[in-house]
């Protein structure tokens, strides 16, 4: 059957692709940009990485999903097991997937430089979320020059005039056009476009310019040292095993904001790295006072919920959708209210959910997610299993 080589990198929104189209996106999402020294902030595996111990339960439902849908990997963790570890079977996507196969974060990158964040702070590069951005000459006179951290971790710069999701806005519109996405800047663009612009009210505005903010400050408060915080990240506290990545912003110098959250990581690796956010968090380490702290100034949301159309409106698809939004993760879950879970999302229907007190995660990673054909079944694969536990399984 015929393959859909829409350009991009990522499957559109709206579309139905077959199978073989799948197939071309995610070896595209796995292949395109190989790590080198150049193009990517590189973290190399643990000397002991943690080993999971495993507890295998069997979910015939989602066995169903990933015969008809874009999921190529899923995780459940639960306590301190392993106890459903799936990827898609090779008549399907699997075929490029094993537990060495890098994979792409999306916006779950967003909460990954958070988790950075944390270990700069604790690590006393940056005093505290409340410090302000205003010591870095890369964002003088600009709409973020006296921004404290906290804001724009909650994604609460005041900027929904001008940008949105991956894209600047024209005349308050979301453009999709090439010229208009903002993703692949670095920072020392952010000096033209926002130039003498005023932060308005300060509201969720769901972009990728405050996380690109937050870890090229990051990189700049650590003098030199950038790569020894995201080895403590994710080399000693996560105890990675295979080696993760951000990319770099292509024909940039470090001094100009070169660092993207773009991220890649085994299926097993982001596991680990929830596992280790869990861990923090349960053994109120410094940076578990950080994830903690974010939790307590998530903001509300309030946002339209219509169904998603990328081109209009700013709701949300459906494995996102929260109430809250806190120091770059989605949090108060439909479904799961009481719980404190921190959750990761990413397009394609990338998700990874930790219930940091009842010591359960899910990890989906996916190659395509949309509100008809491709909409997995988030209540059955995301809220459940968090909410149940193992129960859910037999259902």
């Amino acid at each position: 059957s015929k393959v859909d080589k829409t350009k991009g990198i990522h499957v559109p929104y709206k579309k139905n692709p077959n199978l073989e189209t799948l197939k071309y996106f995610l070896y595209r999402y796995i292949t395109v940009y190989p790590p080198s020294p150049t193009t990517a902030y590189i973290i190399e595996p643990a000397s002991k990485p943690y080993e999971f111990k495993f507890d295998l339960a069997e979910y015939k439902f989602l066995n169903k999903e990933m015969e008809r849908k874009g999921l190529v990997s899923y995780l459940y963790f639960d306590k301190d097991h392993i106890v459903i570890d799936k990827i898609s079977p090779n008549n399907r996507l699997g075929e490029f997937v094993n537990n060495k196969t890098k994979l792409r974060a999306n916006s779950v990158g967003k909460s990954m430089v958070s988790y950075v964040l944390g270990h700069a702070i604790c690590e006393g590069y940056i005093d505290s979320v409340d410090s302000r951005i205003n010591d870095w000459d890369l964002v003088k006179d600009t709409l973020y020059e006296n921004h404290k951290l906290i804001d724009l971790l909650n994604m609460a710069s005041g900027d929904q005039k001008y940008v949105y999701a991956s894209h600047m806005l024209e005349n308050g519109k979301i453009n999709t056009d090439d010229i208009n996405d903002v993703g692949g800047w670095k920072i020392s663009f952010y000096k033209y476009h926002f130039k003498d612009k005023k932060s308005i009210k300060k509201q969720y505005n769901y972009n990728v310019i405050n996380t690109n903010l937050i870890l090229n400050y990051v990189l700049f408060k650590s003098k030199g040292n950038f790569q020894k915080i995201l080895n403590k990240t994710f080399q000693e506290k996560s105890k990675i095993k295979d080696g993760v990545y951000f990319f770099k912003k292509r024909e940039a110098h470090e001094k100009s904001g070169n660092a993207d959250p773009m991220f890649y990581a085994t299926r097993l690796d982001y596991l680990r790295i929830a596992k280790a956010m869990m861990d923090d968090y349960q053994n109120n380490t410094c940076v578990g006072k950080y994830l903690k702290e974010i939790y307590d100034r998530r903001i509300p949301k309030n946002i339209n919920n219509l169904e998603h159309t990328p081109e209009g409106d700013r709701s949300e698809p459906r494995f996102n959708r929260t109430s809250s939004y806190g120091g770059q993760f989605h949090m108060d879950y439909p479904g799961l209210k009481d719980r404190v879970v921190f959750g990761m999302g990413g397009y394609g229907g990338q998700a990874i959910l930790i219930d940091v007190e009842n010591s359960r995660i899910v990890v989906v990673n996916s190659i395509h997610y949309n509100n008809t054909k491709y909409k997995y079944n988030h209540k059955k694969l995301l809220i459940d299993p968090i909410k149940l536990g193992k129960k859910s399984f037999k259902k």
